[in-house]
């Protein structure tokens, strides 16, 4: 599959969406499958990659989910995000350059939004790019990545902690070098992740 958009990218590009977490705030529902404007979060998130090849999801995939994907979840299961992060590059073929590490909650992400992490990782001497909100938060789960540096940065946790269980997503990043990235277009945030109800009815004030 040839990647469209900012310039081509050696190598391909592949997209890891994190679809696990209890939803503690919203009763524990399925947060990828709920609705925003039509269609549920993680189908939203799949469309802004729709170039990637592989598409993995780590998590529960819903028989409905309208495009295809591969799918895997860490083991044992509810080891956090950055175990999650191992298991689905599992499936990331190792000649793939660059890896989209996304959660799957965020329904206002865009191909613009994914290309302009594309595009500065590429032509920077870094490993990742990853959005920052306009309250300085670093947005972990919205970048685009060095495949092979996100594996090796993988490795250290692991030899570091002895296992990549319950990693928090901090001890990962502390071990790779990247480019925060502010959004200045018009338009929603692409980095907008729906935690609450209220999250929920805010995103789908700005999906219309």
């Amino acid at each position: 599959m040839s990647p469209t958009g900012y310039g081509t990218y050696v190598g391909g590009f592949a997209a890891v969406v994190l679809a696990g977490g209890a939803a503690r705030r919203m009763g524990g529902a399925d947060k990828p499958t709920i609705p925003v404007a039509g269609q549920s979060m993680l189908t939203r998130v799949l469309a802004a990659v729709h170039d990637a090849d592989p598409q993995v999801v780590v998590g529960r995939v819903p028989p409905d989910l309208p495009v295809p994907v591969a799918s895997t979840t860490e083991q044992p299961p509810g080891g956090g995000p950055v175990a999650a992060t191992a298991a689905g590059l599992e499936l990331v073929p190792p000649e793939v350059s660059f890896t989209a590490l996304l959660a799957a909650d965020l329904p206002l992400l865009t191909g613009e939004a994914i290309d302009v992490l594309r595009l500065t990782v590429e032509s920077a001497p870094m490993q990742g790019a990853v959005y920052r909100d306009a309250e300085g938060r670093l947005q972990s789960l919205c970048g685009v990545w060095r495949t092979t540096a996100l594996r090796d940065a993988l490795k250290r946790v692991a030899e570091e902690r002895g296992s990549l269980h319950g990693a928090p997503m901090h001890a990962l990043m502390d071990q790779l070098r990247f480019i925060e990235v502010s959004w200045r277009r018009p338009g929603p945030p692409p980095w907008f992740d729906c935690d609450t109800d209220d999250d929920l009815r805010t995103a789908e004030e700005w999906a219309r």
